[in-house]
């Protein structure tokens, strides 16, 4: 089992749980209404199954690999927005380690300016359960724990989307900075994030 409150190192040999059991802390302790249980399940290192539930809506998001994704009976399937002007791309920016903040606010800039707008909501997990809804068309984070994106990277998969480190590699369990979309919009994300470097 790993997980920020049980055992941070990655594993990746046999079955791993992979556990968050409140992503959105902050927002919890504010009784802002976003915040999340998020559980996946994987073997030998491949994502097999993922869980995340919205606690305050009681809402349900699940998906299993080759089994689709869902919200509750509802089937979801990622967004067929092509036009990053159109786009609605959700985020989370640096907020305990701010080394790289400059960094992120030259990204916000650029993608602020080229889409019809920028949502951080406050739970990464939920934020990619909105990728593979449809809500948000894409959806960047410099850095994240892969307790904190491992339902929702199977989510996305299962419901059409791409889902990679920043420079477009596959992700799996690990610690690493996330770029997810529908497949326009995350080729167009990775585009864009390149051209900072």
């Amino acid at each position: 089992m790993v997980g920020e409150e049980l055992r941070p190192e990655i594993v990746t040999d046999g079955l791993v749980w992979v556990v968050d059991p409140l992503d959105g802390t902050t927002n919890f302790l504010h009784d802002f209404p976003s915040y999340a249980v998020s559980i996946a399940a994987a073997v030998d290192g491949v994502l097999e199954a993922g869980v995340v539930l919205q606690v305050p809506r009681n809402e349900m998001y699940h998906a299993c690999r080759g089994g689709g994704a869902w919200q509750g009976e509802r089937r979801l399937s990622v967004s067929a927005i092509a036009d990053p002007g159109f786009a609605l791309v959700g985020t989370g920016f640096p907020f305990k380690d701010v080394t790289r903040l400059a960094e992120y606010q030259r990204q916000f800039a650029r993608i602020a300016a080229l889409t019809s707008g920028i949502r951080r909501p406050g739970s990464a997990a939920l934020d990619l359960a909105d990728v593979a809804a449809g809500r948000f068309d894409g959806f960047w984070e410099l850095q994240l724990s892969a307790w904190d994106i491992a339902a929702g990277v199977l989510l996305i998969r299962e419901a059409g989307g791409v889902v990679t480190d920043l420079q477009g590699r596959h992700v799996g369990i690990e610690h690493t900075g996330v770029a997810a979309g529908n497949p326009t919009i995350h080729a167009w994300l990775i585009d864009l994030l390149a051209s900072e470097d």
